[in-house]
């Protein structure tokens, strides 16, 4: 129960579930499956057991005739960044982002930087149960060095995209959990002159200052609170690997993670060609309204990177305007698709300077949707009873079984689903106007009942 091998790679308790020989294996699979030429970049995140399972990978890749570049202590986001520009072959982050710092995890990139599709990831996955691996000769193994530039360069992109000069006005306060966002904002504000207002910012390998889940509830532990006494602009809530964010006002409101995607959405889309979104089944009903509102559409797949990168690969980039979910982890074209907190932070930051407005003023016009999310563990196989049980019980709404089972009313839905990341079931709930509380506290119960 504490292992999770599948499409999006290898994650669990380091000792109990993810062990040595795993990363071994896997990272040998990976340095087998490339088949680009250059080198791999590699990363990781703060926690304690990512220094044991970087020399494994790192013995792994070498061992597969593969040279490293290793970026040290960083984001998944500035790894996909150092692939295009170094022109690697594909990238290793180290890091399980929104879990406990018991867990661990091993991301893999392809060599433009993006995350694996359904194919390769299946490829990767073929390779690794079948252990054959391609080690080299003693004399072809691969070299390591490291980068010290990525953070800088990483910046670079991001400077050339955003106005920084107009930004510095905001004052900001962000929570950092901790982890890798501390690094890249510390260098932002040196090298830019941001006012940013730093909390929980030392790197923390064993005990993170709370759970680092960007989601409503974290916001308002710590972030919220300080907002109004410190006359912030905005607040902002990374998690470990500062892929996600969430988001609280200049009023001290912490605001639903599920309000990225729509915020940003009706930000970008009238600025560009594209008018495609791609979400998935979990996420809020609030952005097919926002697409509305600017002659979008709205593409809906089962959760999970690899469904969004399929997605994405199927469509041109120009066709899209944004991607992502309801965990506040967003995708912007103009940065080829990388899941990335900062630049969303750096986006709702030039939506409020190009509108005028605040972020409280700017969130509060939208209509109300009221969002439920649980979870039950996963302590059995009768998950596809379960999911027919419902789906009979609830056969009034349009179902889809895309992704376990999602079913849609005219102004509420559902969606219960195993997680790809974590043993357990997760239940989501969203109406417009009432939280949908009597429909959420009857689904947790049947999924305690069978699951």
């Amino acid at each position: 129960m504490s292992l999770r091998i599948s499409h999006v790679g290898l994650r669990g308790v380091v000792g109990s579930g993810m062990t040595a020989a795993h990363v071994l294996d896997f990272a040998s699979a990976f340095g087998t499956f490339l088949d680009s030429p250059g080198p791999v970049v590699i990363a990781r995140d703060p926690r304690a057991s990512g220094v044991m399972i970087r020399q494994g990978v790192v013995a792994a890749l070498l061992a597969c005739g593969r040279d490293i570049i290793d970026l040290g202590i960083t984001s998944t986001p500035v790894v996909q960044h150092a692939i295009r520009r170094l022109n690697a072959a594909g990238g290793v982050s180290i890091g399980a982002s929104h879990n406990a710092s018991e867990w661990n995890a091993l991301k893999f990139l392809g060599y433009q930087g993006s995350y694996l599709s359904t194919a390769q990831a299946s490829e990767l996955l073929d390779i690794y149960h079948l252990k054959k691996f391609d080690f080299v000769e003693w004399n072809r193994i691969g070299r390591l060095r490291q980068d010290d530039q990525a953070l800088d360069a990483y910046l670079d992109e991001l400077a050339a995209h955003f106005d920084f000069p107009a930004l510095r006005g905001f004052r900001v306060v962000v929570d950092c959990c901790n982890g890798t966002s501390s690094l890249i904002l510390r260098r932002m504000q040196e090298r830019f002159g941001f006012d940013f207002i730093l909390i929980n910012e030392k790197l923390q390998g064993v005990q993170f200052a709370h759970e680092p889940s960007t989601n409503r509830a974290m916001v308002e532990l710590q972030l919220a609170p300080l907002i109004r006494p410190l006359n912030a602009a905005a607040g902002f809530l990374f998690d470990v690997d500062s892929d996600r964010v969430a988001i609280a006002t200049d009023l001290g409101e912490a605001v639903s993670e599920e309000m990225v995607l729509p915020l940003l959405a009706d930000y970008l889309l009238p600025r560009g060609p594209g008018k495609l979104i791609i979400t998935n089944l979990s996420t809020t009903a609030l952005i097919e309204e926002v697409a509305a509102r600017h002659g979008g559409k709205v593409m809906r797949v089962p959760v999970g990177r690899q469904a969004t990168i399929d997605a994405l690969s199927s469509h041109r980039p120009e066709q899209i305007a944004i991607a992502g979910e309801g965990t506040g982890a967003v995708m912007m074209p103009q940065f080829r698709f990388v899941y990335d907190g900062i630049a969303s932070m750096l986006a709702v930051l030039s939506m409020m300077r190009e509108r005028g407005r605040k972020l409280s003023e700017i969130v509060g016009e939208y209509p109300r949707y009221c969002i439920l999310k649980g979870q039950e563990p996963l302590v059995s196989h009768r998950i596809p009873a379960l999911l027919m049980e419902l789906r009979e019980r609830y056969h009034t709404g349009r179902a889809n079984v895309e992704d376990g089972l999602r079913v849609d009313w005219p102004d509420r839905w559902f969606h219960v689903r195993v997680s790809q990341t974590e043993p357990a079931v997760r239940i989501i709930c969203e109406q417009r106007g009432s939280p949908p509380v009597q429909l959420f506290e009857s689904l947790s119960e049947q999924v305690r009942s069978l699951a």
